[in-house]
């Protein structure tokens, strides 16, 4: 199965797409969306949305999983990145994907196996469990963190 993995953002949104073959899990493809900074926020927020779709038009996977909202102390930030989950849903929708939101705690308990860890431990777990030769950026691996989460929740909760 391949998995899109997304962690969301305004400013810089990472994706990993991850695929799973029994066991083994593969990092096909990771990156960051990033628009334009000077850009109005709408504009932001069409970009992501173009992206992702682009992104599902060529990769196909078969699922989507997100980072779900979070508490924030910044209620600005939070509603922007509301705005670019938002984009990122309606993209799935749009190209016929079910999305699966996961909570950071769940993430890093499933990738680390301790829900405080921190940015830099989730991505060297990644890199291990994908046996990733190059390092992610902190957003990428991120996305891919989130995928991995949801493969391994599926073995539980689906009937695959």
């Amino acid at each position: 199965m391949l998995l899109l993995g997304v962690d969301p953002g305004s400013r810089v949104t990472g994706y990993g797409l991850v695929e799973k073959k029994q066991s083994r899990m593969t990092c096909i493809h990771a990156g960051t969306i990033a628009p334009p900074g000077n850009l109005p926020l709408y504009q932001r927020i069409h970009k992501i949305f173009e992206s992702m779709v682009d992104l599902i038009s060529r990769y196909q996977p078969a699922e989507m999983a997100m980072e779900d909202i979070f508490f924030a102390k910044n209620v600005k930030s939070a509603l922007k990145i509301g705005h670019a989950r938002g984009a990122i849903m309606v993209a799935a929708a749009q190209c016929g994907l079910e999305v699966f939101e996961y909570s950071p705690l769940e993430i890093k308990k499933a990738v680390v196996g301790y829900g405080r860890a921190t940015k830099e431990q989730v991505r060297s777990m990644v890199q291990a469990i994908l046996n990733m030769g190059a390092i992610p950026s902190l957003d990428a691996s991120d996305a891919l963190a989130t995928a991995i989460c949801h493969l391994n929740w599926t073995r539980f909760d689906k009937k695959s």
